[in-house]
């Protein structure tokens, strides 16, 4: 494909669809994954399927001259196949680090045409990060923070991750960085021996709030420093599980919640988006 003539574009997963709307090219996508909720005006297009499940009839129908496809998720390989028999001309973003992910956006720029747009968008994301960065950085702790993927089992980010990237530039440190994969299953006893500072309730494709209440009343939780001090917090997963140009507001929030004495002023940007179910800003154990 030539890389200006992007013109007609199906998203299958709600970070691509938010790359494309960042770099203004929302007027090119045809069609999104039931999942994609952002912006707004992705509520204006035709709907093709969960991601993990799309319909590739309805995307071939639409006739796009790109799909933008995802390995984000396990089970996502099922639409590749589906594309590739299907004759459709495809990319697949699958970031796992920050950098990767401003190297998916410049080139989604580069196939649209726009290459300018995607070197803009990387350089104001990076700015932006990096001056909270820079505020962290003073800070005289640097907390052990837990993120939680899933509950039954436990899932958490590994080492080739953005939120392990993320949880550096913040000045902090994910309680599970040594592990290899980019998320792993783990045990409630390997999050009590770790003792972290800060726990982060981010379920992937959660529609509420976590009910807080029972996530410190896991067996022995009581012991955990966060626990303790009441520092276990639940974010949207959109701001932190969707590789794309969101997670700098997540970052925003996340220097907050790991310097919370210096980020006193800093207002809070993981709260569940309006019209959620019981939707509700993060909020720590008191």
């Amino acid at each position: 494909m030539a890389r200006d003539q992007a013109r007609r574009i199906v998203s299958l997963c709600p970070s691509n669809t938010e790359i494309l709307f960042a770099l203004g090219l929302g007027e090119r996508v045809v069609g999104v994954d039931n999942d994609s909720d952002h912006p707004p005006e992705v509520a204006r297009l035709p709907r093709l399927g969960p991601d993990l499940d799309v319909d590739v009839a309805k995307v071939a129908a639409l006739e796009p001259d790109l799909v933008v496809a995802s390995l984000s998720v396990p089970g996502m390989e099922r639409n590749l196949l589906r594309l590739e028999s299907a004759g459709l001309p495809y990319i697949v973003l699958h970031s796992q680090r920050l950098d990767e992910i401003y190297r998916d956006i410049v080139l989604v720029a580069e196939l649209a045409g726009v290459p300018e747009r995607g070197r803009a968008l990387v350089a104001d994301l990076r700015a932006r990060i990096a001056a909270l960065a820079a505020r962290a950085a003073t800070a005289p702790a640097r907390p052990r923070l837990y993120w939680e993927w899933w509950p039954k089992p436990l899932i958490t980010p590994g080492r080739p991750s953005w939120i392990t990237d993320l949880s550096a530039l913040a000045h902090a440190e994910n309680a599970f960085a040594d592990l290899p994969k980019e998320s792993d299953v783990i045990t409630g006893d390997e999050v009590i021996a770790r003792d972290p500072d800060v726990v982060l309730v981010c379920w992937c494709g959660a529609r509420r709030p976590v009910a807080l209440d029972k996530i410190v009343a896991r067996p022995g939780w009581g012991r955990i420093r966060a626990v303790r001090e009441g520092r276990v917090h639940v974010v949207w997963e959109g701001l932190f599980g969707r590789p794309g140009p969101r997670l700098v507001e997540g970052f925003a929030w996340l220097v907050r919640a790991a310097h919370p004495d210096l980020f006193g002023d800093c207002p809070s940007a993981a709260g569940f988006p309006a019209g959620r179910s019981e939707a509700t800003a993060p909020q720590p154990v008191r």
